[in-house]
């Protein structure tokens, strides 16, 4: 069994006009909305052996947050600039490169591509994920090249609205 989680990275500032796209942080109400977000999948024993992440400020910190909240060891968390300035196939390539014994990891990167990636895996589309959203998918395979061909399970879909909406 492997199981896939795709993240958006947290909701980011863009408080300074000066700053570039790729050096935008998080921004508190993000953080928050992060939080609620962990505490969920904290709730759900979510333990990724692995976590790749864009290379952007806003998806880095968003990975790492959820490293040290999940307790991934720092030597599991990768960045890579696919992510970043690719598409669904650079997110594909991923694939290929990872080591058969882990068997979860988790990707946070930037829309439009985890939209495109996930709804690669559902009948009903996706229009947009939120900031700070998890789509989390388990197949029942034993490879991860085999991941991009087989039909997963849905284990569950949120974000930080979604959340708050439930325990109103």
């Amino acid at each position: 069994m492997k199981s896939l989680y795709i993240v958006r990275h947290a909701k980011s500032s863009w408080s300074n006009p000066d700053l570039i796209d790729l050096d935008r942080p998080i921004m508190e109400t993000g953080k928050k909305g992060l939080n609620s977000v962990i505490a969920f999948l904290l709730e759900e024993a979510v333990a990724p052996d692995l976590i790749i992440s864009s290379h952007a400020v806003r998806a880095a910190e968003t990975a790492n947050i959820i490293a040290h909240s999940l307790q991934v060891e720092k030597e599991n968390v990768f960045q890579d600039k696919s992510l970043y300035f690719g598409d669904v196939n650079s997110v594909r390539r991923l694939f290929y490169d990872l080591p058969s014994n882990a068997s979860s990891l988790m990707v946070v990167g930037h829309n439009p591509t985890m939209t495109t990636f996930a709804n690669i895996f559902l009948d009903e589309m996706l229009e947009w994920l939120p900031t700070s959203a998890v789509v989390a998918l388990g197949f029942d395979t034993s490879n991860w090249l085999n991941v991009l061909n087989t039909k997963p399970e849905i284990l569950f879909y949120i974000y930080p609205s979604l959340l708050k909406k439930k325990k109103e």
